[in-house]
C-alpha cells in the first residue's frame, strides 16, 4: 500500500479512547500562560528553558520551549509522557517541583519515539523519580540501549543516549491505568519504528476533553535513506496516519509544540480544542510523505 491509500483509512481506522478521567482535587494552576509564552517568544530550541504550564485539566507541560514533556497528574500518582533531552532533565524536574508535585509520585514514564531529543533524559528521570517505564514492543530495545533501531529512517544520523530498562511492554490498544488516569497506547510507526501515540480523557470542572498526544509524523531520514525502497515501512507509516486521522481528539499535543501550533493555541490565536485537529495533522503528513516519494521517484 502506498501513502496515497492512507486517505481511504481515514474513514475506517479507529483510535480507541480511554475512559473519562476521575475527578481531581487540588491540582495546581501553575504559572499563567502569559509567563510561558513570554519565556518562549522567538525560542524553540530543544533545551530552551520554559516555565511549567497547565494545558487543560490534569495535563501539564513540563518540558522546554521546543520539546514537549507532559505530566498527567492525579491524586494517586502521575504519568510522564517523554522526558526531553539529557541536558533538559534538570529543567523537567524543576518544572515538576515548581508546580508542587513530588518526583516520587511519578509512577510511570511513557514515550512518543525513541530519539534523544524526546527520550535522552529517560535514564536520569527514571533515577530521580523511581518510575517504571512502559513502551511499545519496537521501542523497547532502543529505549534500553540508547541506540537507534536499524530500521529507523534516521539510523546512523542520530546520537545515542543513555538507555534505561523497560518495565512493561504494551501492545497496540492496551491501557496504562493509574488511579483515575487511563491512557491508551497506539502504535503509530513512521517517523521511527517505535513511534507511539497516546489517548485519554481529561476533565476541567464539568468540561471533559478527548486528549491525544500524537507522535511526530514527519518523513525525515538519513541522507542515503529512500522511503521509496521501503514499501513495507511506508505501508505501516500510511496506516499510522490513518489511525491518527480517525482519532476523536479535541486537544492535540505533539512532541514538537510547533507541529501542532501549541503556542499559538495557548495564546488564543487558534482554538485550543479542535475536533478536526488529528485529521488535519495526519493529512498534512500524508501530503508530505507523498511529496517525499515523488521527489525520490520523479518519473513514477
Amino acid at each position: 500500500m502506498s501513502a496515497r491509500t492512507a486517505a481511504s483509512l481515514v474513514a475506517s481506522a479507529t483510535l480507541a479512547l480511554a475512559l473519562p478521567a476521575g475527578a481531581q482535587s487540588d491540582l495546581p494552576e501553575g504559572p499563567p500562560v502569559e509567563t510561558f509564552l513570554a519565556a518562549c517568544e522567538g525560542r524553540d530550541g530543544w533545551d530552551d528553558p520554559s516555565p511549567p504550564l497547565r494545558i487543560f485539566g490534569n495535563v501539564y507541560h513540563v518540558g522546554t520551549c521546543g520539546i514537549t514533556v507532559l505530566l498527567v497528574a492525579s491524586d494517586e500518582g502521575h504519568v510522564l509522557l517523554d522526558t526531553g533531552t539529557a541536558a533538559a532533565a534538570s529543567q523537567v524536574t524543576a518544572n515538576i517541583e515548581t508546580l508542587g508535585f513530588e518526583l516520587d509520585d511519578i509512577k510511570w514514564i511513557v514515550t512518543s519515539h525513541e530519539h534523544g531529543d524526546h527520550v535522552g533524559g529517560i535514564a536520569e528521570l527514571k533515577r530521580r523519580t523511581g518510575a517504571q517505564i512502559a513502551s511499545s514492543p519496537l521501542a523497547r530495545r532502543p529505549l534500553e540501549t540508547g541506540q537507534t533501531d536499524w530500521r529507523d529512517p534516521q539510523a546512523g544520523s542520530i546520537d545515542p543516549f543513555e538507555g534505561a530498562p523497560v518495565d512493561r511492554v504494551l501492545r497496540n490498544g492496551e491501557h496504562l491505568v493509574l488511579g483515575p488516569i487511563d491512557l491508551t497506547m497506539h502504535t503509530t510507526p513512521g517517523h521511527a519504528p517505535g513511534s507511539t501515540s497516546w489517548s485519554w480523557r481529561s476533565c476541567e470542572g464539568e468540561t471533559c476533553r478527548n486528549m491525544v498526544y500524537a507522535d511526530s509524523v514527519s518523513a525525515v531520514s538519513a541522507d542515503d535513506y529512500r522511503f521509496s525502497q521501503q514499501a513495507t515501512y511506508v505501508d505501516a507509516f500510511a496506516r499510522s496516519l490513518g489511525k491518527i486521522a480517525a482519532a476523536p481528539c479535541e486537544i492535540l499535543i505533539t512532541p514538537h509544540p510547533a507541529a501542532s501550533a501549541l503556542h499559538e493555541r495557548l495564546a488564543g490565536t487558534q482554538p485550543l480544542a479542535d475536533p478536526e485537529a488529528c485529521l488535519n495533522y495526519a493529512l498534512q503528513a500524508q501530503s508530505a510523505l507523498e511529496a517525499r516519494l515523488a521527489r525520490e521517484n520523479p518519473n513514477r
